[in-house]
């Protein structure tokens, strides 16, 4: 009888020690997961883990300026997003992922923004392997006029040519076709300096 008491107490205590050691398991296995994450991967969780109605995502640019937007295509190093604000009109931009000096999140973005995102959405579709300048070779080749913010201030113009770590840029007024009379500057802009690129 004291031999059963001694076996079934050295048992419990066993349990009680691999189910200690698989909590710590856990949660050291949590930590690993949310050391490896990304603002990239914060942002596409927000966007996949939100409701449809969510609020939008304020980003805190540079010189502080706060943009809020409904995040749709993630890129490699940038995404695509409607911007919201007050005028009724919807216009999208292209926001390059190095430019987010911070989120402004809501009480409810916080959670969903540490969930893991679906591999479709974590970067292994095409999309998720573009880089920031394919997408603006694209608006070259479409001669689509955009408005650029820089930390300098925003100038409009059309994309003549994309390097690898920069883009030239005709200016011009907006709502005139870019024509060599109406160009005002040519502009070689660095990656680096782009915040935010409104189509």
């Amino acid at each position: 009888m004291r031999w059963d008491n001694l076996f079934d107490d050295l048992e419990g205590q066993l349990e009680q020690e691999l189910s200690a050691e698989e909590v710590d398991l856990r949660a050291e296995e949590e930590r690993l997961r949310l050391a490896r994450m990304s603002l990239r991967d914060r942002l596409v969780a927000i966007r996949e883990h939100g409701s449809a109605g969510s609020a939008p995502i304020r980003l805190l640019l540079g010189a502080g300026r706060v943009v809020s937007v409904a995040p749709m295509t993630f890129g490699r190093d940038w995404f695509s997003a409607d911007l919201v604000d007050e005028s009724p009109r919807r216009s999208q931009c292209i926001v390059p992922i190095a430019a987010i000096a911070g989120l402004l999140l809501t009480r409810d973005q916080v959670e969903p923004s540490l969930g893991a995102a679906s591999v479709t959405e974590s970067g292994r579709g095409l999309s998720g392997r573009l880089g920031f300048g394919f997408v603006l070779r694209d608006l070259c080749r479409r001669r689509r006029q955009v408005d650029i913010d820089l930390a300098a201030g925003t100038q409009h113009g059309t994309i003549d040519r994309v390097g690898r770590d920069h883009l030239d840029l005709a200016v011009h007024d907006q709502g005139t076709p870019r024509r060599e009379s109406a160009v005002r500057q040519l502009r070689v802009v660095s990656f680096a300096q782009v915040e935010l690129v409104r189509l």
